[in-house]
């Protein structure tokens, strides 16, 4: 897409933190010399259109409590449905994430969910509750040692 020079400056701001107001569009406006009805048709013009996904807040986990979280690694075995249960795991709060990769070589695992808990246990809960619900009981839990990097992609 091609972008005018107001639009590319909003969507350079939008991809980062908003502005930390009650009027965060009209901030955002006032920085790009538009109108906040400007900012805002951009926006659900590019959300319809499919260019946006989603738009919403990010709780920074760590900050909020919930100090461990895990990259589980599922293997799904023959006979079971990817796409269903990906759809089951991805229902829980506790997943922010929930991806179906290619496996290869002597790392089998294909379904990868990354779980956020207040303690290790609650993430240990989470896998219990999901192999019940699922039937997927092969995994590899790898717990974070240490956040190196948290940021959203750049376009602008």
């Amino acid at each position: 897409m091609d972008f005018t020079q107001s639009e590319h400056d909003i969507l350079r701001i939008v991809q980062d933190t908003l502005p930390d107001s009650a009027t965060p569009y009209a901030d955002i406006a006032r920085q790009t010399g538009s109108t906040e009805e400007e900012v805002l048709a951009l926006l659900k013009k590019l959300k319809k259109g499919g260019q946006i996904r989603r738009f919403g807040a990010t709780l920074r986990h760590q900050q909020a409590g919930y100090g461990f979280n895990a990259m589980v690694a599922w293997y799904i075995e023959e006979g079971f449905d990817p796409d269903e249960v990906g759809r089951i795991m991805a229902t829980r709060p506790e997943i922010s994430h929930c991806y179906l990769r290619p496996n290869c070589m002597d790392w089998p695992y294909d379904m990868y969910t990354m779980i956020h808990g207040k303690s290790r246990d609650d993430c240990m809960q989470v896998v219990q509750a999901l192999m019940e619900q699922t039937g997927v009981t092969q995994y590899e839990m790898l717990f974070s040692i240490k956040e190196l990097k948290k940021t959203s992609m750049e376009y602008f």
